[in-house]
């Protein structure tokens, strides 16, 4: 898939949460196709220590409106300068980026669980509509330290069942995404989640366990977007690989974790 240099144009900036922003963008043409699970790279202006682009997972690409959303977490000065832009900004941006979530036959024995943790739920609203169109309708699990945390539940809710766990309790199940009852009461034949690492190697022992297919979106230091620094490498059944590159979505399969 053709990667582009773009100027993109802020339509909105919402504040979601103390540490959290949506950027809604949009451009002068037509955007590019984009598959869920691919990421950009944003560049950073204005801001005399941040020398690098900062990755972010594109959460949502609305074609009617010709909006493409990037949910920020601000957790240093690069992301806490592009939360910082308003409406009639600019951003040079370049996507798509990496590859995306594979998708199973679109019938109806097809159960697709959608599992983000943190702002790893970014992509899943993206692979959750884009699994509705084709026919199967996804079940989100979604975890958070507390109720505050928890990210675009309406959106979610408007794709499919939603089920939240939270550590502290204040929201759903108290604990963490493997220990929520759903997955004892269900039967999914296929998994995608983003999140912690942690808690992806938990999702990904689950899956293995159960025989069910599973694929991770890996969040690792992505400087350059393009495979040529050598921050991103992860071992894998194949040799070390890019994860901007050959990834950021893997099978578990492919993945040398213990699992």
């Amino acid at each position: 898939m053709k990667k582009l240099l773009l100027d993109l144009i802020v339509k909105e900036n919402i504040k979601l949460h103390k540490n959290y922003v949506l950027l809604k963008m949009t451009h002068r043409d037509p955007l590019p196709s984009v598959l869920p699970g691919q990421f950009a790279e944003l560049r950073v202006d204005n801001a005399p220590n941040v020398f690098l682009r900062r990755p972010i997972s594109i959460n949502f690409v609305d074609r009617d409106k010709n909006e493409i959303w990037f949910l920020i977490q601000l957790v240093g000065e690069g992301t806490r300068k592009l939360a910082q832009l308003a409406p009639g900004d600019v951003l040079n941006t370049i996507l798509p980026l990496g590859n995306g979530f594979s998708f199973p036959a679109g019938d109806q024995a097809n159960k697709p669980l959608l599992i983000g943790g943190g702002v790893g739920t970014a992509p899943m609203l993206m692979l959750g509509s884009a699994l509705l169109r084709a026919g199967l309708k996804p079940t989100f699990l979604l975890g958070a330290r507390s109720e505050d945390d928890l990210l675009q539940l309406d959106q979610f809710s408007r794709l499919g069942d939603v089920f939240v766990t939270t550590e502290d309790g204040s929201k759903g199940e108290k604990g963490f995404v493997t220990q929520h009852r759903v997955l004892q009461k269900e039967h999914f034949t296929m998994i995608y989640t983003c999140g912690p690492r942690p808690m992806m190697q938990a999702v990904a022992r689950y899956a293995k366990a159960n025989g069910i297919e599973c694929e991770v979106s890996l969040e690792n230091r992505m400087a350059c977007g393009l495979g040529a620094c050598l921050c991103c490498v992860e071992k894998t059944q194949e040799g070390h690989v890019c994860v901007c590159k050959e990834g950021p979505v893997f099978n578990i399969k492919k993945l040398l974790w213990q699992i």
